[in-house]
């Protein structure tokens, strides 16, 4: 065994399972083991690398902030956070902006503003605010929001979880219309489930959804942690049905591939319900985080990311449509967020993956069911030809055995 993984299985939780593969140098859409192996990585650290590994411009950034004023907390003002801020609310939209880190804080500063928006606001009784949510989501780790999960092994042994939250169909617009009550404080949904295996809801969802709850004076708050920062060909998931969230979270992509940063991002009304001593974050918004997100937000618009996202997710969906295999049970997505759906009682996804990783492509499945493929987003036709290659033999190899297997059997 490596000494790299027995060290990590040794003395790491065991809260992961790897690949089997030493990562330890990347440059764009390509990484590299400690062998010297390339690979072409089709996960991007879940969207989190989508300006591609170690882009210069954004390392750059980051030594130079480094060399001069890394962490001062937010007990004082610095010269980054106010330009970082004010981009973002100029690309989404949105009149305010609080810096976090990771993408459940953000989800965690949402779930705060909606409900102290909901009583100083909206009026709802106190401690009888609901959040509606959707089955499948995914939106982070913690109690709470493992709480809102319907995933059985992200809640299990975890309990007790806050109260306050409602389970409705992803997709269904009559379901949400049929779950709001008058104490109904906000709907929070990812635009396109990524965890639960790439799932794209019917079309004109979101825009229904976005009626709905400006109809019963309800928050609608999109998770584009995933989704966002050019992900799905537009900014932002929601723009491709011309909706304006009442909040919008965001994360991954944020940080350029370098550092943890998230944003909660919404109107001045549900902004305003925060005062000092409310929340916080020692790290959040940081001089070094403030000033790497901007450079990512300016590299994204300068080297028309967004575009080739969409053209390149447009070359990859018919590539991989043109696979004629019986394992393809589907084919989905937008832009650069794809998801290959196997058919059960063919090899698992995660064993197709473990049969990519030997041809050089380095992607994870999710629910063994679905192979994702969520490159960094300057990734070219020909590495996408490269892939889909690897993905064709290693499915007709799949093939070949289960059919040996079937042989085997009889």
């Amino acid at each position: 065994m490596d000494s790299n993984i027995e060290s990590e299985e040794l003395f790491g939780a065991h809260n992961y399972k790897p690949l089997p593969v030493v990562l330890t140098r990347g440059e764009g859409v390509y990484v590299w083991d400690t062998s010297g192996n390339r690979y072409i990585d089709m996960m991007s650290a879940y969207s989190a690398v989508s300006h591609g590994h170690c882009h210069p411009k954004l390392v750059n950034i980051l030594t130079q902030q480094a060399s001069k004023l890394a962490v001062v907390s937010r007990a004082f003002y610095s010269d980054k956070l106010g330009a970082f801020l004010k981009k973002l609310c100029e690309l989404t939209g949105q009149d305010r902006a609080l810096p976090m880190n990771t993408g459940a804080e953000a989800v965690e500063t949402a779930l705060k503003a909606a409900r102290k928006w909901a009583y100083t606001v909206k009026k709802v009784p106190e401690n009888a605010a609901e959040i509606i949510v959707c089955e499948g989501n995914f939106h982070g780790r913690t109690i709470a929001i493992v709480g809102m999960s319907t995933e059985p092994q992200y809640r299990s042994g975890f309990g007790p979880f806050p109260p306050g939250f409602k389970q409705i169909p992803f997709g269904d617009v009559k379901a949400l219309e049929s779950a709001i009550t008058p104490n109904t404080a906000a709907f929070l949904v990812e635009p396109i489930q990524g965890e639960n295996g790439i799932i794209v809801p019917p079309e004109g969802y979101l825009k229904a959804c976005a009626a709905i709850c400006k109809k019963n004076n309800v928050l609608l708050i999109c998770d584009e942690i995933q989704t966002g920062m050019g992900r799905t060909g537009k900014f932002l998931a929601s723009d491709h049905e011309g909706v304006k969230p009442d909040a919008v979270l965001l994360g991954k992509a944020l940080g350029g591939g370098l550092l943890p940063v998230s944003a909660f991002l919404c109107r001045h009304d549900v902004m305003n319900v925060f005062t000092p001593g409310d929340h916080g974050s020692t790290f959040g918004g940081n001089p070094l985080a403030s000033a790497v997100a901007l450079g990512a937000l300016n590299v994204l618009l300068e080297e028309n990311l967004i575009t080739q996202a969409e053209s390149s997710g447009r070359y990859l969906f018919t590539a991989l449509s043109k696979l004629h295999s019986p394992l393809i049970q589907e084919v989905r997505g937008k832009g650069l967020l794809v998801g290959l759906s196997i058919k059960p009682g063919y090899l698992s996804a995660h064993a197709l993956c473990l049969m990519l990783l030997k041809l050089g492509v380095l992607t994870k499945d999710t629910h063994g069911t679905v192979i994702r493929l969520a490159p960094p987003l300057m990734i070219t036709t020909d590495q996408i030809d490269t892939v889909v290659a690897a993905i064709a033999q290693v499915l007709s190899e799949a093939e070949i055995k289960v059919k040996e297997g079937l042989k085997q059997a009889e």
